[in-house]
This record gives structure tokens, C-alpha cells and sequence, in this order.
């Protein structure tokens, strides 16, 4: 178990509900950051009192500084900030930060050697074997956070060398079984409700595409060494068992718990021991059906084009996180339609020319184009 943590993304839902597994767990956070939220950020560094937090946006920072000023901890502010924040004199370093701006820092905190607690999917859907490369060269543990792929850490420990397959499972989204047509008038508010699960706008919508889906299925890849076709999709909408391994004689080993993230937090953080946790537990005499579907990709255009692009790598990857990303945030503020996010970030990977073994500057460069590119309300060819 840790003493000493970063929280980067503080103040987004992994964040907060990281902060409160280290104040209950008596682990000491040594840094917190954040994109703008200033008001939030200003609570979590009166209530932790971090020797550092860095919030990205310059004018936010401005104000942190102002809001701060009776208390004894360093404010930094964009990049170099959030760099800083995953280097501090800490064990471990949890990436809750939204997007592939919490790649180099994540690279950061590696080549420090720290643990790091990944919620952050980007990272390795971005830039997977750079980042794998350097926690292997650096003894870097990385701890996954995801739901599903905290499970599938869990079944696998010890048993890697006997993994014949992983079994990756979702929930379908609140739009499971409905057509492009039916999809047309899906509203913002409706794309955010997912039937199970309690999380930010951006990751909800991508739930509801699928599309976070097809982001966990290349972060699978990467953090288990497999190929794509070493990874199944399972659709189970009831989320309790949180993914599986089959392993070479057949067995089949799942992980199962009640639907709250709070769980692989906790375990990130403790691994490899286990301590007593507040969350709910699993009644069995309660549950009734758990059941098991094979996914549409006609209906999931997002987790197909996702699955594709993890065949393809290069920069393909990268590309398609980051024109979701800004397609994801112009539904949001109500400027596109919901099946236009697949539209979009489809035409953003077309456009991409292939690229062998590209390097993080490769990478970092085909993200902002298709950021520019998939950002703009009208596109142009």
C-alpha cells in the first residue's frame, strides 16, 4: 500500500472520488491539478493541503493564486504545471485527467518512477508502446483504474503466462439495441444518463457511442499485451461482473462487484493488499438475471471504427481519440447532432495518412490536427 499520493484531474469525478479514498485510507496527497475548476480545487488544497497544485488554464491560475494566498503550497499553471504535479515527492500518481493532455505527464511521473494509478485512457490509446516501452525500462508500475481493466488486472496477477483470451465487458449504454435512425434526436441530457454507472458528461456520451468501449479495447491491448484479436466485446447491462479472462485449459475467471468506481480506485491505490472498503456489497439472493449479448457493430459504429484503428495503430489511434474529443464537446454545447460524432471522427481517421512506429511527437502532432480538424462546427474537406 502507498503513504503518498498526486491527484491529477482532482476535480473531475475519478478525482474526488480518489481524494476520498486517500483521506480514508490515511495516504498523504502531496499534489493535486486541475484544468479551471478553481473553486473546487481551492476546497480540496484547504482540505488535503497538497505542497503543490497546478491548474492548466492561465487565468484560472491567476485566481487560484489570489484564492489561496493565506496557505503555504505552490501554484502552477498549463503543461509545464501538470509535468510538475506528477513529479513531486510522492509514491504513486493517480492520471485522472480527461484527454491526451495527460500523456507526457504520465511519461513524467514513469520516468520518476512512480506507480501509476491510470484512469486516464488517452495515454495509452494515444501513444500505448511508447508508454509500455518506458514503464518496462523505468520498473514503473502501472495500476489500471478502469473498471474492466482493473478486473481483468485482477484475474490476470499471477497468471499471465496462461491467458488464452480477454473477455471485455460493457454495459451497452443507455442506447443498447437502437438504431442510427432512432439515435438521429438524441439529446445531450439523454446521452448522459447511463443506467449504471454515475460519471463525467464526456465519458457518459462515449458510453453511450460506445466509443469508450472501443478506447478500453486498444488500452487492453496495451496494458495486457495482446492483439485485437485476443480481446472479445461482451455486452452485459447489468455490470456486475466488470470484465473476464479465459485462460489456456478454458477456465474462465471474472471479477465481479457492485457498479462503483470507487472499488478500483481503492484497489490502485492498495494493490497488492486488499483493505476493508464503505461500498456496497453483492447480495446474490437479490440479483436475478446476468445476462450476456454479442455487440452490433452496425448499431456501434464508434466501437467498430475504434476496433479497426487498434488493427491499424500508427497514429490512427490517437486521431480517433482526439477528433471524439471534440466532437464529444461540440454535442455537448449543442452544436452537432449525436450521430454526427461518429460521422466526424470516422472522416478525421479517413483522412489520416498510415504511420509506422511514430514517435510521441507524431503522435502529439496527428492529435492536434484532429482536434483542429474534428473542432470545427462546419468542416471543411
Amino acid at each position: 500500500m502507498i503513504h503518498s499520493i498526486s491527484v491529477l484531474g482532482s476535480t473531475g469525478s475519478i478525482g474526488r472520488q480518489s481524494l476520498a479514498a486517500a483521506e480514508r485510507l490515511g495516504i498523504r496527497v502531496t499534489a493535486l491539478a486541475a484544468r479551471r475548476d478553481v473553486g473546487l480545487l481551492e476546497e480540496q488544497i484547504r482540505r488535503v493541503r497538497p505542497a503543490y497544485a497546478a491548474i492548466y488554464d492561465p487565468k484560472a491560475a491567476a485566481a487560484l493564486r489570489i484564492a489561496v494566498g493565506d496557505l503555504d503550497v505552490e501554484i502552477g499553471e498549463g503543461m509545464e504545471g501538470l509535468r510538475r504535479a506528477a513529479t513531486v515527492d510522492c509514491e504513486a500518481v493517480v492520471t485522472a485527467v480527461s484527454g491526451s493532455v495527460g500523456l507526457r505527464p504520465t511519461l513524467d511521473a514513469i520516468a520518476a518512477g512512480k506507480r501509476i494509478c491510470l484512469a486516464n485512457k488517452e495515454t495509452l490509446v494515444c501513444a500505448g508502446t511508447i508508454v509500455m516501452k518506458a514503464a518496462a525500462e523505468k520498473g514503473a508500475q502501472i495500476v489500471p483504474v478502469d473498471s474492466e481493466h482493473s478486473a481483468i488486472f485482477q484475474c490476470l496477477e499471477g497468471r499471465r503466462e496462461q491467458l488464452h483470451k480477454i473477455l471485455l465487458t460493457g454495459s451497452g449504454g443507455p442506447f443498447r439495441g437502437w438504431t442510427r435512425a432512432e439515435t438521429a434526436a438524441v439529446t445531450p441530457e439523454q446521452a448522459v444518463r447511463h443506467p449504471n454507472w454515475n460519471m463525467g458528461a464526456k465519458i457518459s456520451v462515449d458510453s453511450a457511442t460506445m466509443m469508450n468501449k472501443g478506447l478500453e479495447f486498444i488500452e487492453a491491448m496495451h496494458l495486457f499485451g495482446v492483439t485485437p484479436d485476443d480481446i472479445q466485446v461482451v455486452i452485459h447491462p447489468q455490470s456486475v461482473i466488470h470484465s473476464m479472462v479465459e485462460l489456456v485449459d478454458g477456465t474462465v475467471l471474472a471479477q465481479l462487484a457492485v457498479p462503483d468506481m470507487g472499488l478500483p480506485i481503492q484497489y490502485a491505490m492498495t494493490w497488492s493488499e486488499r483493505t476493508v472498503s464503505p461500498y456496497e456489497r453483492l447480495d446474490f439472493w437479490r440479483m436475478r438475471d446476468l445476462t450476456f449479448e454479442e455487440p452490433d457493430l452496425e448499431k456501434t459504429p464508434c466501437l467498430a471504427l475504434a476496433m479497426d484503428c487498434a488493427r491499424r495503430g500508427g497514429v490512427a489511434p490517437a486521431v480517433m481519440s482526439a477528433a471524439n474529443e471534440a466532437a464529444v464537446a461540440l454535442f455537448l454545447a449543442g452544436r452537432i447532432g449525436y450521430n454526427d460524432i461518429y460521422d466526424r471522427v470516422a472522416a478525421a481517421v479517413a483522412r489520416t495518412p498510415a504511420a509506422a512506429d511514430p514517435t510521441l511527437e507524431d503522435i502529439l502532432a496527428a492529435d492536434a490536427e484532429a482536434r483542429r480538424w474534428a473542432g470545427q462546427t462546419i468542416i471543411s474537406p
